[in-house]
């Protein structure tokens, strides 16, 4: 069948704005302690349900009443099971009990602060959690009826993550760490002896990183002897193994060229898991945005588990009963789906999207990479146009996505904005600028004090290597991005006019003074270390504000954002537009009520997609 001829960037696409605003975003999967059930969240237009999956593979919502949501920070941590009973934390900041079977959610702390990673002890009868009320970050434990008032357990770091429990009860382990630190750059793993009723802290010793030295996830055997954990190793990392009794410390497993820890913007996140017997540990591989899944031993050798089709997997768990993996899996032409893998085989229990439409339309990204000014090299995925149907001659338009963090990466994980507009002729690039993860420890790093330069010209000089390889047509360039993205879109578009047709901004920051003047703890410190220290770095954060530098933007920009945003508020968004009004700027400004940073709703998700695929048709597609 001959392929219709039409232009780029207006092909017929199955892929539409009401599909991908209906599809679920699957966030965490976990087994039962007892291995005998399974569940995971469903967000769904922004209300995230519990789904619980017997051995028998019947599935049901758990209740479809409270949202979960881990609610410090960026979210994350949301839940944790005992035997047949959930234990979550609601967006109102309370955590709540639930049993599996005929079960009303219960609370069991105040409705005061934010709470996050609830972990219950291996006899169910406390809760450890972490909790913060924007100022202060602790380390709480409750009873887990809910009948006395929660206690500070640790206090005195300025953040922590990753509770973990031993399976006697005795031990505690956790992650810590202190401003100006973020948890990439270097935090402590702990390890404290209980005492008690309830526990309390006899004794505790740090067994692994530093003020320089990140550590990741610390998690007991089964059997109770070991305690293993992440840690850096330079441009990369290792995994360590600590002898409950003995203390005995040994490097179990160091990877070349890859990761074993993520960027801990969100509480919760898992890459590692004991075997049922305590004979070894599965563990999620990074290798430049492709996962690899490993089984080490603890003599240390590695054994690699096939994983195809995927080629992302995340929230690893296993279970206690017979060593089945659970995981999040997708690949560039498989949405999210929760699967099992028992031995080398795949199941799937849920999927994010329905099954429709088929794998030709999804096209399959290539890692490019390109000289940036300095002469060092940047990375990225290059997504072609890709429709069965339809062909175009010439030279595509290319949308270039800036993701956020800017301590993040573009994987090979399904990318369903990529989907959308490639099925529809565009291509599409996803930039791994300096300062993304993925590449060693180095690259990251390379954007300290650089923030508003490195990443600008990382994606000019893409934009100019997709020119000169014709990858894409130079005079229909967008780039486009959210948060830290957006910002690196503003200021683009204000010191380079006319590398790019048109910007897409999300949520960006235009304002570096005030945005370190807003934020939460979180990142209270992280302009400071990106840019620099005020008042001393004043005069970078003029240079690298966007907002001072409105008056040349001269390209057609779009301007989405959440009126919630405690992230990047709405007065960065609006201070960029008051600017564009008073230059005559083609723009459009879009707001959503009720969001914050990031859309959630089916509705608001439906809109940006049309409003951002009419504003291209207008200004990129359709201009001179």
């Amino acid at each position: 069948m001959a392929k219709i001829k039409q232009a780029f960037g207006l092909w017929e696409s199955p892929i539409t704005p009401q599909l991908l605003s209906r599809r679920i975003r699957f966030e965490d999967v976990q087994w039962s302690p007892d291995g005998n059930a399974l569940v995971w969240t469903e967000s769904r237009s922004g209300q995230s349900v519990p789904v619980l999956c017997t051995p028998t593979g019947v599935r049901r919502d758990l209740n479809s009443i409270h949202s979960l949501r881990g609610g410090v920070g960026y979210g994350g941590g949301e839940f944790s099971l005992a035997d047949h009973t959930l234990v979550f934390v609601e967006k109102d900041g309370r955590i709540y009990t639930q049993p599996f079977q005929h079960g009303i959610p219960r609370p069991i702390t105040p409705p005061f602060g934010a709470c996050a990673s609830p972990v219950v002890s291996p006899d169910g009868k406390w809760v450890v959690f972490v909790w913060s009320d924007g100022k202060d970050d602790v380390l709480g434990i409750v009873d887990s009826e809910g009948e006395q008032w929660p206690q500070k357990l640790v206090r005195g770091a300025d953040f922590y993550m990753q509770p973990a429990w031993h399976p006697h009860g005795q031990y505690l382990a956790w992650v810590e760490w202190n401003h100006p630190n973020m948890p990439w750059d270097g935090t402590r793993l702990m390890l404290a002896e209980l005492e008690g009723t309830p526990p309390t802290i006899r004794k505790v010793q740090t067994i692994g990183g530093d003020e320089h030295t990140p550590s990741f996830q610390p998690a007991f055997s089964p059997d109770g002897q070991w305690l293993c954990f992440v840690e850096g190793d330079g441009d990369w990392e290792r995994l360590i193994l600590f002898h409950i009794t003995s203390g005995e410390r040994r490097v179990l497993y160091t990877p070349q060229q890859a990761h074993l820890m993520l960027p801990a913007w969100v509480q919760g996140l898992r890459t590692l898991a004991w075997a049922p017997d305590s004979q070894s540990i599965y563990v999620l591989q990074n290798a430049a945005g492709e996962t690899h899944l490993y089984r080490i031993g603890l003599n240390g050798d590695p054994e690699e588990i096939p994983i195809s089709p995927y080629t992302w997997l995340s929230q690893i768990s296993i279970s206690p009963m017979d060593g089945r993996l659970a995981f999040i899996a997708s690949s560039p032409q498989i949405p999210s789906q929760i699967v099992l893998l028992d031995g080398n085989r795949f199941h799937v229990l849920a999927y994010s999207e329905t099954e429709m439409i088929s794998p030709e339309f999804y096209s399959v990204p290539q890692p490019i990479q390109w000289k940036t000014m300095d002469g060092t090299m940047a990375y990225g995925l290059y997504y072609p146009p890709t429709h069965p149907n339809c062909e175009s001659k010439g030279l595509p338009p290319a949308i270039l996505n800036i993701h956020g963090g800017p301590t993040s990466q573009a994987t090979l994980a399904y990318n369903p904005e990529a989907a959308y507009f490639t099925s529809r002729g565009y291509a599409y690039v996803e930039v791994n600028y300096r300062g993304s993860t993925g590449y060693g420890r180095r690259y990251r790093d390379a954007l300290r004090g650089n923030w508003g330069k490195a990443d600008v010209e990382d994606a000019v000089t893409c934009a100019e290597a997709l020119g000169e390889r014709r990858l894409a047509d130079p005079g229909r360039l967008i780039i486009k991005g959210g948060s830290a993205g957006g910002y690196t879109v503003l200021n683009a578009l204000a010191h380079h006019p006319g590398t790019f047709k048109a910007g897409v901004c999300l949520y960006g920051v235009s304002n570096l003074f005030t945005l370190d003047m807003d934020t939460h703890k979180f990142e209270a410190r992280y302009t400071a270390s990106l840019v620099g220290e005020l008042p001393d770095a004043a005069q970078k954060y003029h240079d690298w504000s966007p907002v001072f530098h409105a008056r040349n933007i001269r390209d057609p920009l779009i301007i989405f954002q959440g009126s919630e945003d405690r992230v990047v508020p709405p007065n960065q968004s609006e201070s960029i537009v008051k600017a564009l009004q008073q230059t005559g700027t083609p723009h459009r400004y879009i707001l959503y009520e009720g969001e914050g940073h990031g859309f959630r709703k089916s509705e608001n998700l439906l809109n940006y997609y049309q409003e951002l695929e009419r504003f291209l048709v207008q200004y990129v597609l359709f201009a001179p």
